[in-house]
């Protein structure tokens, strides 16, 4: 069992503060670097973000912002509005600009979603994204479906619908791949949900992972958004952090019907990003982009499968099957998840999530992201080396 130091207990003491200021989310490392004043964080295997595809936008944004002094007029100038800059994202995924709603983030339209077409009670698959049920306005409209452990949180779909059937929600939630154990419905088993629920006012399917999920040998990209012409009901939701590695740009869109679309855009969100997220939806619907793009996610996912192997092969960990960019790891040996996260942290300079909040998890879990090849290689030291420091 891993146990702490008492210069690490004084660390774990300044953490938990921070911990609490941010819920039921983690401190970035922004925030810990200043506050704790740590050791050099070396791998930020917390947040979720593809690292290549951060390098491969900074390579455009030097090349035609900076190089060309572009980029004054894009910090001095309003952006343009929600709806226009739909209208080029639409050339990217192939659907109507009047379907598409861009967001500050898929937090923001998460929060509109829920707060505008939410009328009475939800259903939210546990564990999962705490957003979902921190956003409902009443406590008492949200129904949790436990995921069982024994079956590695893997969602039972004839379950799952039987309990819908028996409590007539207004909406429903999928995350797909789910976080944090990165469970993934295929697309076929997706239509044949949905037809089995067309009852349901709303089905918010969140694809923020989906770019690492994969049906065949040549790691093809799956796209459902020709199912909402089928399911008006249906609700994507994408956020761009994670695939394209820009979390700070703070990017997302939504998918749904035009009548959901005017109706957000009533209240409140026609200059909701910057001139810089302009850019890079500009960027994402250009076929350049897009073939570079398509090479460093499929770089990524190898990576994340031989990371996730090797994972397999530490001792007193159990990790579940994943396919998104991060693994679920439980600790089998008796240890507390945040000693463990601790000692990587204030060691190792490598930063996990520790999963305690999580509500639906029963255990000591961390969930950890997948990185760069090298990055990956700090990660699993790091966890080799605690493992066997403490055999000895």
């Amino acid at each position: 069992m891993i146990n702490l130091s008492q210069q690490e207990n004084q660390f774990l003491n300044k953490f938990n503060e921070l911990k609490t200021l941010s819920g039921s989310h983690s401190p970035s490392i922004v925030t810990l670097m200043e506050e704790i004043g740590s050791n050099p964080i070396e791998v930020d295997a917390c947040f979720l973000s593809n690292p290549y595809a951060t390098e491969l936008f900074i390579e455009f944004f030097e090349k035609e912002l900076v190089a060309t002094k572009k980029l004054h007029n894009i910090i001095e100038s309003y952006p343009p509005q929600n709806q226009e800059i739909a209208q080029y994202l639409s050339k990217a995924i192939k659907i109507p600009s009047e379907n598409i709603f861009i967001g500050n983030g898929a937090i923001e339209i998460i929060q509109a979603v829920i707060h505008n077409f939410l009328k009475g009670k939800i259903v939210v698959n546990i564990p999962t994204f705490s957003s979902y049920y921190e956003y409902v306005k009443n406590e008492e409209d949200v129904l949790f479906y436990q995921l069982s452990k024994e079956n590695n949180y893997v969602i039972d779909i004839e379950n799952y619908v039987k309990f819908i059937e028996e409590n007539r929600p207004n909406t429903i939630v999928l995350i797909n791949p789910n976080n944090p154990n990165g469970d993934y419905i295929n697309k076929n088993n997706i239509k044949g949900l949905l037809d089995k629920i067309k009852f349901v006012e709303n089905i918010i399917l969140d694809e923020s992972f989906i770019h690492f999920a994969y049906e065949n040998l040549e790691l093809s990209m799956v796209e459902t958004y020709e199912l909402l012409q089928e399911y008006p009901n249906l609700i994507i939701i994408k956020s761009m952090a994670k695939d394209f590695g820009i979390a700070g740009l703070r990017a997302g869109y939504g998918i749904m019907s035009a009548e959901k679309v005017s109706s957000l855009l009533k209240t409140g969100y026609l200059w909701n990003v910057s001139g810089l997220t302009d850019y890079f939806f500009k960027l994402y619907s250009r076929i350049d982009f897009q073939k570079r793009y398509d090479l460093v996610r499929k770089k990524y996912i190898m990576n994340t499968l031989m990371f996730i192997n090797e994972l397999n092969r530490i001792p007193n960990i159990k990790v579940y099957p994943s396919k998104a960019n991060f693994a679920l790891v439980e600790l089998t040996d008796g240890s507390k998840a945040r000693d463990v996260m601790i000692k990587l942290l204030f060691t190792y300079g490598v930063y996990v999530r520790e999963c305690s909040d999580k509500i639906g998890l029963d255990g000591q879990f961390l969930r950890v992201a997948s990185r760069s090849f090298e990055e990956n290689i700090i990660i699993l030291d790091a966890l080799n080396n605690i493992y066997a420091n403490n055999e000895e």
